[in-house]
């Protein structure tokens, strides 16, 4: 007979290798459950159309990994991205500006919420998760108010009754087709991957994460990383408007708050990727990669749309649970 403490010990061992391999298991045990089901999932097509279909969810999320480095955590990104995808096609539309000019214009008016924010935290001292949960709504309230409550399109009617003259850049409607929408959400993923690990900053940004007081007595500046970090943050959210404003050729209403719930879910679930226990850029690329394979299968097998949140809180559910257990034992 096994003694109590060997089979709490197997236990454990049972946990860690879930925690460390259960993600990677679950997509696996995924990619076979939607074949059985339906062939078509694992044809070439399907698998191009996951990768674009998570592209801009990896990047935003890509964001919130970051501010969750320094043990922050960005709310915002979603109406960031919404006001970056609203200022970036109104450049064209309305102002009949040239891509660079659009996209950087876009990009500004990001980095100017991400100093917003962190000055507010560094300076003032407010919670992360308040204060971006505050600046989600001013945002979002900013972005309406910038575009009137309109869907800004080619040849849209003006308020003084005139069409919009400007048209949208052959060059800029590359940026959200395959394959360039997948070479650019990779190279942001290998990007982070190497900043976070391999240099010194990011090392930095995970002692300010696991003990802000420790890093400021080993003379790290802290507050400046953390500054760096919100507005890295919101450059990645302004991407992710960006290439969606590229994809859709239109700027929606609050067309990056759908993207939200994905994006905080794929920075959690990358805790756990390969026994990471923090956040990491594969680990949320991987963590992207599970709810775009549970997106596409459900939607073949037909399950309706207003339950898939029901699942995808549930995976977020899990993944933080897993997360949190982990990190009390």
């Amino acid at each position: 007979m096994s003694s109590p403490s060997a089979s709490k010990a197997n236990t454990f061992e049972l946990f860690h290798f879930l925690y460390k391999y259960g993600t990677i298991l679950t997509i696996v045990i995924l990619i076979i459950v939607f074949s059985l089901a339906n062939p078509a999932f694992i044809q070439s097509n399907n698998i191009i159309n996951i990768f674009r279909s998570i592209s801009i969810v990896t990047i935003i999320a890509i964001g919130i990994t970051i501010s969750l480095s320094v043990s922050g955590f960005d709310l915002s990104v979603g109406s960031v991205a919404s006001l970056s995808n609203a200022v970036v096609i109104s450049m064209f539309v309305w102002f009949s500006q040239n891509t660079l000019v659009a996209i950087l214009s876009a990009i500004a008016a990001a980095l100017l919420v991400g100093a917003f924010n962190s000055l507010l935290i560094v300076k003032v001292k407010i919670p992360d998760m308040l204060l971006t949960l505050a600046t989600m709504f001013v945002i979002q309230g900013v972005a309406l108010t910038y575009t009137k409550g309109a869907t800004i399109s080619q040849n849209m009617v003006m308020p003084d009754g005139t069409f919009a003259e400007g048209t949208i850049s052959p060059l800029f409607s590359k940026i959200g087709q395959v394959p360039w929408i997948i070479i650019i959400m990779l190279l942001i993923v290998i990007l982070v991957h190497i900043f976070l690990t391999y240099t010194k900053h990011g090392r930095y940004m995970y002692m300010i994460g696991g003990n802000k007081e420790a890093a400021r007595l080993s003379g790290i500046a802290v507050n400046k990383y953390i500054i760096v970090a919100y507005l890295l943050s919101a450059l990645f959210a302004a991407i992710g408007g960006i290439i969606l404003a590229s994809r859709v050729m239109t700027a929606e209403i609050n067309a990056g708050g759908p993207y939200l719930m994905d994006s905080v879910a794929a920075a959690f679930i990358g805790f756990s990727v390969l026994g990471a226990g923090k956040p990491n850029a594969i680990g949320t690329f991987v963590g992207a990669v599970l709810i775009g394979i549970l997106q596409n299968g459900l939607v073949m097998m037909s399950v309706p749309y207003y339950s898939m949140d029901i699942v995808k809180g549930a995976v977020l559910a899990f993944a933080l649970g897993l997360t949190y257990y982990k990190m009390k034992h």
